[in-house]
């Protein structure tokens, strides 16, 4: 079992990981800047790692076997000023820990690291991020790999795709589906819905982003994701049906945006090999 602080642990994604954890017998110790939401097993520590100098980190955030690293601020916002402006706190916040001992990072990317691609994703796929926050993160991760092959600190950068689940609170069409369905709204503008998307419900992300953060034996650019792009209108039409919300999607409502792939979806080798490493080894 290993002692793991989380960062961002009381946001969408992040409380998930947190209670897979300690179901899974770790230690976890919660940063963030509140704990609304946060497993009252884990060690809570109140933080704004944006604010907080870099001197000795890491011994007083207890001297961690891992880091992962899902503090972000305005991540629903993706032209947001905050993630240039924030970037060098989090690079602060990262080295300090590494300079003090820290020997196991990983780091929640983003497929909009990547930018406009048609296809799979890859580790090997270049990154042109048009966004703000895929500039941020995808500079963020450069940096990283830089600084943590320079100090012999193995680095999982988990690139994210599209998420699920927990639904009123991950800012999506799929909140805005609820909200409206709560409003006895019976229609909902929608685009074509022609795009495919890897989705992924967030109890899935939240344990594949634990089974590969507790393994050492496989680093590097690992996608968190199904490997199975699926239209946009397929997926919805699903979550309206398992909802059974009375609501119809309005088609054509809203032009497709110009600059989305009309297919993207994540390469899952790398965390199916990881998952499987997992059943081979028993855990539970």
């Amino acid at each position: 079992m290993k002692k793991i602080l989380v960062t961002g642990a009381n946001g969408y994604i992040g409380r998930h990981v947190v209670k897979t954890l300690l179901d899974e017998g770790h230690q976890v110790i919660a940063c963030d800047v509140n704990f609304l939401e946060i497993d009252n097993r884990a060690r809570q520590v109140k933080m704004n790692l944006l604010h907080t100098e870099a001197d000795c980190l890491y011994e007083e955030l207890g001297s961690p076997d891992v880091c992962l690293h899902m503090a972000w601020r305005d991540g629903f916002m993706h032209n947001s000023k905050n993630h240039m402006l924030d970037l060098s706190a989090h690079f602060r916040f990262l080295t300090s820990l590494i300079d003090g001992g820290l020997r196991q990072l990983a780091v929640m990317g983003t497929m909009h690291e990547v930018g406009y691609w048609e296809g799979r994703i890859d580790e090997t796929t270049p990154c042109n991020p048009v966004s703000q926050y895929g500039i941020a993160k995808d500079a963020l991760r450069r940096s990283m790999i830089q600084y943590c092959t320079a100090n012999k600190c193995m680095l999982q950068w988990l690139r994210g795709y599209y998420i699920l689940g927990d639904d009123l609170k991950n800012h999506s069409i799929f909140s805005k589906l609820l909200q409206a369905a709560g409003e006895s709204k019976r229609t909902f503008p929608f685009t074509t819905g022609k795009t495919k998307y890897d989705f992924i419900m967030v109890d899935e992300l939240a344990s594949q982003i634990a089974t590969t953060i507790t393994q050492t034996q496989i680093a590097g650019i690992i996608n968190c994701c199904s490997g199975t792009p699926i239209s946009f209108a397929d997926r919805v039409e699903q979550f309206i049906k398992e909802y059974r919300l009375d609501i119809k999607l309005e088609y054509g409502a809203f032009p497709d945006r110009p600059y989305d792939s009309p297919i993207v979806y994540g390469d899952a080798t790398k965390i199916r090999r990881i998952m499987n490493l997992k059943d081979k080894l028993g855990i539970e």
